[in-house]
């Protein structure tokens, strides 16, 4: 999309067609792209309308009913910060005392616009026209076009003494072609330039992503995994006066419902804290185990985990807890073991058959089987169900059968 056609959305003909899209759209294409011209809709319109109607549908889960009165791309959708996440840091920044903010390279502005909810003065800046056009139409549709402004410029030149904080979200994909760039140097702002934001303005926030190798965490800053629900979706960095544990696993559960939080309505939300390094013991396998959050074991914190939970390791390179009890945690999911196996396939299936195990969920670290031809092989049969966890114990290739852990 080019600013023309973007301009096209924004005015009443164009409006009407992005309605007729949102009637249509999660349908056929071609039958929907024919619906639209046979209502008299241009086809450049019709093909624009549509595309947005496809994003907002599939942004819905990211923002909500907010979704369906913003401006989107492929791109920036795929990078933009869920809700719930932006919402959460946005009250980090203010309990702070955050009360100026610069986003540099704000996307569609999903954080600025959290932000600017919290109260916040956001300037945001965006290299790409199109997606700077949008985020400031995004913020027009929520009501905060006074709180959050957007420029179309270079990232890098913009002057930071006007700001008491700086939110960065450096881009992670290839312009032109969507592909990830796994390379910080490559990232747009580039790494350099964001690691030493945190020397001109203390209170400095950088999003990545949950890959970041932790020796690029800069010095006496705070490293931040957030999951959603057991999905890992991204890292932050807190420098200066924000940081205040060295690692922080954050576990969001949307899926539990609502809950007020002193600051309004939110979701629960629990946090683990350490230093990153500490080792877990090592010991046998016991009656449970624990599979830790994607977000715990991210930020190294396996070991704080363990001593909350009175557990052990089985391998030392193996991110699988035992313990003799079923603790109820919000920062793994715990299993019962009813048997303990060396990996042997025949073995494996006629335990599986006499047991008459018809279903299975296939965990696994540190196996190079892959889960589903395992699943073939096995030829399950019966009504039963099991979880089968396939690991390491003392560097030996193990199969775990386990059930539910009672509540």
């Amino acid at each position: 999309m080019d600013l023309d056609q973007f301009a096209a959305l924004r005015t009443p003909e164009g409006a009407a067609a992005l309605d007729a899209a949102a009637r249509v759209a999660g349908g056929d294409p071609l039958t929907a792209a024919a619906a639209l011209r046979s209502a008299g809709v241009p086809a450049g319109l019709a093909a624009a309308a549509l595309t947005q109607a496809e994003l907002r549908r599939r942004a819905g889960g990211k923002f909500g009913p907010a979704a369906s009165g913003m401006f989107l791309t492929r791109a920036g959708l795929e990078q933009a910060t869920r809700g719930v996440v932006a919402r959460r840091r946005a009250e980090r920044l203010r309990a702070a005392g955050v009360a100026t903010l610069a986003d540099l390279g704000c996307g569609l502005g999903a954080d600025a616009l959290a932000a600017a909810r919290a109260g916040i003065r956001v300037y945001g800046v965006e290299a790409d026209p199109v997606t700077a056009a949008m985020a400031a139409a995004n913020a027009e549709a929520a009501g905060l076009a006074d709180l959050f402004t957007v420029e179309c410029g270079d990232a890098t030149a913009f002057d930071v003494t006007r700001v008491d904080g700086v939110f960065c979200d450096p881009a992670r994909r290839k312009a032109g072609t969507g592909r990830r760039i796994f390379d910080p140097n490559a990232y747009s702002p580039p790494w350099d330039f964001v690691t030493g934001l945190a020397e001109r303005v203390p209170r400095t926030v950088v999003k990545v992503a949950p890959g970041l190798d932790h020796a690029l965490i800069p010095a006496g800053a705070e490293a931040e995994w957030v999951s959603v629900d057991g999905d890992l979706v991204e890292a932050t960095l807190w420098c200066g006066p924000l940081a205040e544990a060295p690692r922080r696993a954050t576990v969001l559960r949307e899926k539990e419902g609502p809950l007020l939080h002193a600051s309004g309505a939110g979701v629960p939300c629990y946090q683990l804290t350490g230093s990153g390094d500490a080792e877990a013991p090592v010991g046998r396998p016991r009656r449970f185990l624990y599979d830790p959050d994607p977000a715990v074991v991210r930020a190294h914190l396996v070991a704080e985990l363990a001593d909350n939970l009175d557990a052990t390791l089985a391998d030392p390179t193996i991110a699988y807890l035992y313990g003799d009890e079923a603790r109820p945690t919000p920062f793994a999911r715990c299993l019962e073991i009813t048997d303990i196996l060396p990996f042997s396939l025949k073995r494996l299936r006629a335990l599986l058959r006499e047991r008459r195990i018809g279903r299975v969920e296939i965990l696994k670290r540190g196996s190079a089987l892959e889960p589903e031809k395992l699943r073939r092989d096995l030829k399950l049969a019966g009504d039963g169900a099991a979880s089968l966890v396939l690991t390491r114990v003392a560097g030996a290739p193990t199969v775990l059968i386990c059930r539910p852990a009672a509540a």
